[in-house]
């Protein structure tokens, strides 16, 4: 019993084998889609250079030289930072030799 193969199960599942669909009567001309190949699929599958190979590695690369910049940016900002704590603790250590000297001096 030779039956031709149903959407579900085709006689072979290479679709260059495969006999072409066939456009529905009940629909009006020009409503489908045309029919296409494949081989612009299968020629922008084999247009992978080495150059997009490396893509990620150049983005990763990218990204690590922007965090680079961005420390380098933010370490006088903490330089200055530590400066002002610094100075703020001696003016209060100033302040308390002051205030221990005054009360020496009144006794």
């Amino acid at each position: 019993m030779s039956t031709a193969g149903t959407i579900d199960r085709p006689l072979t599942h290479d679709p260059k084998k495969q006999a072409p669909m066939k456009a529905a009567t009940s629909e009006p001309a020009g409503s489908a889609t045309t029919d296409f190949t494949t081989t612009g699929a299968n020629t922008s599958r084999q247009n992978r250079t080495r150059e997009m190979q490396l893509i990620p590695e150049a983005l990763a690369r990218a990204h690590m030289h922007e965090r680079l910049r961005e420390a380098e940016a933010q370490r006088p900002v903490e330089r200055l930072l530590a400066a002002r704590r610094m100075q703020r603790r001696a003016e209060r250590a100033s302040m308390r030799a002051r205030r221990a000297l005054a009360i020496a001096v009144m006794q």
